[in-house]
């Protein structure tokens, strides 16, 4: 391998958390924002978990190409990525209708309060408020990190987003949308993640915190391509 594209490559994987097992990759057999869509429901009726699912994605559905985020709210490198890069792209791509985004959990054992923030997300997805959820968990990462409980951090949280709070506190006791974190996360596995945050822009992956102008030039490759259809 020449020197520099070594060295790309490590930079690359140093701007991500490492999930520090020895997952196989393997190619994605169809896109994640595919597989998203067509395995959403995790239990056959329960409504709940549908609007959850649903509350994930962004976007005007004409657009054609998505982006799809694999992500963990404890990863110091998915917040980077977030705070430098996801307003940016949002008002570049998405509110322009050129691109949907789709927000997938994969919670790394080694971040304790990783699942608690998953937990609290999708609860809030179910009443309409995961993307003021999952901004100010990034924002405020830092807060709660370390918390040795961080629940009662997180009600305030999505309080300010404007939950129910009865609602979003029974979701979150009962657990009641964990399969759809552990479904986003065998999403995950069986297209080779293996740290986060990963990406991708239709059929293209991304790894680790790239920089913004690297996520445009893909994804401006990715529309090029799609509009030559």
């Amino acid at each position: 391998m020449h020197r520099i594209a070594a060295l790309v490559i490590a930079a690359t994987l140093a701007a991500a958390c490492n999930r520090g097992d020895a997952a196989t990759r393997v190619p994605p057999p169809r896109t994640m924002a595919e597989m998203h869509i067509q395995d959403a429901i995790i239990q056959k009726g329960d409504s709940l978990i549908e609007v959850a699912d649903r509350n994930r994605i962004m976007g005007a559905a004409t657009a054609n190409t998505w982006l799809v985020i694999i992500s963990d709210f404890q990863c110091p490198y998915c917040k980077m990525w977030h705070d430098e890069s996801f307003a940016a792209i949002k008002k570049q791509y998405v509110d322009t209708g050129k691109l949907r985004i789709a927000y997938l959990n994969f919670p790394l054992s080694m971040h304790a309060n990783a699942m608690p923030a998953a937990m609290a997300a999708v609860c809030a997805a179910s009443q309409g408020k995961f993307w003021e959820t999952e901004d100010k968990l990034f924002t405020t990462q830092k807060a709660w990190e370390k918390l040795s409980n961080p629940q009662g951090f997180f009600d305030s949280l999505t309080t300010a987003a404007g939950v129910d709070v009865a609602k979003q506190r029974a979701c979150v006791r009962t657990e009641r949308l964990k399969p759809l974190i552990q479904a986003d996360m065998a999403r995950g596995e069986a297209s080779g993640v293996q740290s986060t945050p990963t990406f991708f822009v239709g059929t293209r992956q991304l790894l680790g915190a790239q920089p913004l102008k690297e996520f445009q030039r893909v994804i401006d490759s990715v529309l090029a391509a799609s509009a030559k259809k």
